[in-house]
């Protein structure tokens, strides 16, 4: 093996210093590391999804002004990965995964305390913004220490841990407001987050070493990116999981006011309706994931997964709206819960199709298209309580809306029927 420690391997580099192989060495720890800042931006946003209801109380703002608490942390994730990304490129990945998570424990800290609305969504925001570091940083150390089939199961580990997440968030969310109020809820993240920081600094050593950084910065990165959307198929893949994602986000930011006050249920009632639709998305991912892949086509469980949010839309529409009588909360509550399921087989295949076109810009794809999907779900995020939080139609209308669009744009730019061969090569 040459001196600078590489090895060629089919026609790519792979890295062999003596940093990455003692970082391989530790691989539980890694995982386990890495897990924890995947799993904090949905502790981030989730865990305090059953105290949404409390704080408009609280702070006496109304619903719609609350939500933007959602919309900001999510904005500030989609903006942070466009700029943490390039940084951890330039400086390696320490130094901003520290810094971004400093400023994470400072933002939380400061939203426990937050005596109104305003103030509370900026570092919402600046929440978001520093919580990026984790979801950028860590696929980043991935592909730094692994290749090919290591890497890909190592991203599996990671996904399952990303969904589990949602799963025990309003869970602990929900006993947390029966010990205290929602500000508790933004003491325990602010403990996670020290904890996190703690962890990192002691236990995950850098792994991009000098002589692999490089000088590009944003604005090559943001250059690589036009590149990218130049391609039609590529954007339609895009754009097809940004909408599914806004379907879903409408959802969570719908929900607690749905649930817990046009139905009446409890903050520990509603935490386990929303467990349960986090499993039913999980396991659809994974049946997708260990049965599907291989044996159908990605397009085909992409085309299945939006058709079934699209009647389930329909369904939740029509329910909410009064066309088919009073209904009560098990209807709604099933209608979610399929809606929440196909998500398992929309996302994961539209972000696999995005990125097998793209094995020379993978970063920056990865990068696009997770920024696209949270800034689409924020715009989608304040319309669910636009007329109040005591009607469900708008959450039914937005999810309506995000599905044709999906569906269309899936059709329309994406062109399934075309063989593989009609829609490879770039940009048509």
């Amino acid at each position: 093996m040459p001196e600078s420690g590489q090895k060629a391997t089919r026609g790519h580099i792979t890295e062999t210093t003596p940093v990455v192989t003692a970082a391989r060495r530790t691989g539980l720890l890694v995982t386990l590391v890495l897990g924890g800042l995947t799993a904090l931006p949905p502790l981030s946003m989730d865990m305090y999804l059953p105290a949404l209801p409390e704080v408009t109380g609280a702070l006496r703002a109304p619903a719609a002004t609350v939500q933007l608490t959602l919309t900001a942390c999510l904005a500030g994730m989609a903006l942070g990965q466009l700029v943490v990304g390039p940084m951890s490129d330039k400086w390696g990945r320490r130094r901003p995964l520290l810094a971004g998570m400093a400023v994470y424990v400072l933002a939380t800290a400061v939203c426990a305390l937050a005596p109104s609305a305003e103030l509370l969504i900026g570092f919402r925001l600046l929440q978001g913004l520093a919580g990026a570091a984790g979801i950028v940083i860590a696929r980043a150390v991935v592909r730094d220490l692994y290749d090919g089939v290591e890497m890909a199961r190592f991203f599996s580990t990671l996904m399952l841990i990303s969904g589990v997440a949602p799963i025990i968030a309003p869970l602990i969310g929900g006993q947390i407001l029966r010990l205290t109020d929602w500000r508790g809820v933004f003491h325990v993240l602010t403990a996670i987050g020290v904890l996190l920081t703690l962890v990192v600094w002691r236990f995950l050593h850098e792994t991009l070493p000098p002589e692999r950084r490089h000088e590009g910065g944003v604005g090559q990165a943001l250059r690589t990116m036009r590149g990218l959307l130049a391609d039609r198929v590529f954007t339609g893949y895009m754009l097809t999981g940004g909408l599914a994602f806004a379907a879903l986000f409408a959802y969570i930011s719908a929900s607690p006011f749905v649930v817990q006050e046009i139905y009446g249920a409890s903050p520990q009632t509603f935490s386990l309706l929303f467990g349960l639709n986090s499993i039913g998305l999980v396991a659809v991912g994974q049946i997708n994931g260990k049965l599907l892949v291989g044996r159908v086509s990605l397009d085909k469980a992409l085309g299945s997964g939006l058709g079934v949010i699209l009647l389930a839309a329909v369904a939740l529409t029509l329910m909410t709206s009064g066309v088919l009588g009073e209904v009560g909360l098990a209807p709604i509550a099933a209608g979610l819960f399929v809606l929440m399921s196909a998500m398992g087989l929309a996302m994961p295949n539209t972000n696999a199709q995005a990125l097998m076109r793209t094995p020379h810009a993978a970063g920056s794809a990865s990068a696009l298209l997770g920024t696209s999907s949270f800034l689409i779900g924020a715009v989608a995020s304040p319309l669910v309580g636009i007329a109040g939080e005591h009607t469900a139609v708008p959450m039914a209308v937005v999810q309506l809306g995000c599905a044709v669009l999906a569906l269309a744009c899936f059709l329309g730019l994406c062109r399934p029927w075309r063989t593989t061969e009609d829609r490879t090569g770039g940009p048509a």
